[in-house]
């Protein structure tokens, strides 16, 4: 049987629509999920807003349940919001047909079994079994469930804004919208919405809030409606954007600056988990604030397993995706997170451009990626790189490609696990400095054949 190892990648399959990834690869997923996980019974079943969603989805399901599980379908929702119904009305298995942030010809599957993320060499796995063929029968049936009012309760009861609070959230036109929504006027907001209409096409932007482009009409917005933040999701609505009320972008490791603030006020000596992606002054601000800081490999799954393995009560990672196990689950939740940011904010006397600008911070990047031609060309390219390139008087890290740090700055290079391109960046002290480091990685980058 002929099939794409590359959709196969470290935390999810992902790929081109009918090019790699066809209803047929899904079918085949989902009798492999229910023939090396024999014991799953029922799973949750949920997709995005991509024109390909709802064809790969049935397909996914009618796989599920060949093998003999009971599909509960939730439709279109955020991938959060399958996880909340895996672990609140399930065995804790969901699977989620989501194209995440890329293109729109894109989609894949995200793949939750007993409250665990696959992810490495459990999703090679499904690969192989797929290539066997050898898939266990069985009759299973199926049923929906509407999620959506469970859900949105399940944080109210949680959250508390103080007082009527102004924002704008922008969507992107992703699978959020609705939820978004519903979940901020419950709360008693005053919300003005970008783009939080469901449409495959993205006509507007791309869902992707770490594409710092992608945010120049969320920050009109705030200015114009002299709202209190801004808040921007992804295609399926595990990441998140933040624009304080002056335009500024908050990035994700300075959101979970205060996220880690507010956590450790209650819960001294815990441990937060970040990636390799990160501020430097993260792990200081988690130290000075008596919690412990964990550097983990970028990517959700391994992000999460780190969580589940130090038992930390906060995560996340520079593209935006947040996991609070303090008063929530433990998974990567964009809505959740924005709610506890817009707590917080509303429970302080300053303003949220005055609670982030006292936080330590010096001159940064934004993620860089270096575009190469095939899929697979980053994971040759960083081959060869990590056996040439030198970096003198420097530690390294090669917890996930090379991070650089010198006492004044860093600078990290990483092949990306879902698009074919390198993944950069850099912090320093000052902007000269910022510019040296950049230059002293951009001759190393150069010289590798």
């Amino acid at each position: 049987m002929s099939i794409d190892k590359k959709v196969f990648r470290a935390y999810d399959v992902r790929g081109i629509v009918d090019q790699g990834l066809d209803e047929s690869l899904v079918y085949d997923i989902g009798r492999a999920i229910a023939t090396r996980y024999d014991d799953m019974q029922s799973c949750m079943l949920g997709r995005d807003g991509r024109l390909s969603s709802l064809r790969l989805a049935d397909a996914l399901s009618d796989g599920l349940q060949s093998a003999g599980v009971q599909v509960v379908d939730l439709g279109e929702v955020p991938t959060p919001v399958l996880y909340f119904a895996a672990h609140e009305y399930g065995q804790g298995c969901g699977l989620m047909i989501t194209g995440s942030h890329n293109p729109p010809h894109y989609n894949g599957v995200k793949m939750m079994v007993g409250k665990h993320t696959l992810a490495g060499d459990e999703i090679e796995a499904l690969y192989h079994d797929i290539v066997k063929g050898n898939f266990k029968k069985g009759h299973g049936n199926y049923r929906s469930f509407n999620v959506l009012e469970p859900y949105i309760d399940k944080v109210v009861s949680d959250i508390s804004i103080p007082h009527p609070f102004r924002l704008v959230a922008d969507c992107g036109n992703g699978v959020a919208g609705p939820y978004v929504v519903a979940l901020f006027e419950a709360l008693g907001c005053e919300l003005h919405c970008l783009y939080c209409d469901i449409d495959g096409n993205f006509p507007n932007h791309h869902a992707n809030p770490s594409d710092e482009n992608t945010l120049v009409d969320l920050v009109a917005a705030v200015k114009k409606t002299q709202s209190e933040i801004g808040i921007a999701f992804d295609g399926d609505g595990d990441r998140l954007g933040v624009v304080d009320e002056l335009g500024n972008i908050i990035r994700p490791d300075r959101q979970m600056m205060v996220y880690a603030q507010d956590v450790l006020q209650d819960q001294k000596g815990a441990c937060i988990v970040y990636d390799v992606k990160c501020s430097s002054h993260l792990p200081a601000i988690i130290e000075k604030n008596g919690g412990k800081a964990h550097r983990c490999r970028t990517g959700h799954s391994y992000i999460k397993s780190m969580l589940k393995q130090s038992d930390a009560l906060l995560a996340g990672e520079m593209s935006g995706h947040i996991f609070f196990n303090d008063r929530w689950y433990g998974f990567d939740d964009a809505l959740y997170a924005a709610a506890r940011l817009v707590e917080i904010c509303a429970d302080s006397a300053d303003r949220c451009s005055a609670i982030f600008a006292k936080l330590p911070h010096g001159v940064d990047t934004p993620e860089l990626n270096v575009h190469l031609k095939d899929e697979g060309d980053q994971h040759t390219f960083m081959e060869h790189f990590l056996k040439e390139a030198r970096f003198n008087g420097a530690k390294l890290d090669y917890t996930d490609g090379l991070r650089v740090d010198y006492k004044d700055g860093w600078g990290l290079v990483r092949a990306s696990n879902t698009t074919p391109c390198l993944v950069l960046r850099f912090e320093a002290d000052n902007e000269n400095r910022l510019n040296e480091i950049k230059d002293i990685f951009r001759k190393q980058l150069l010289s590798i054949d």
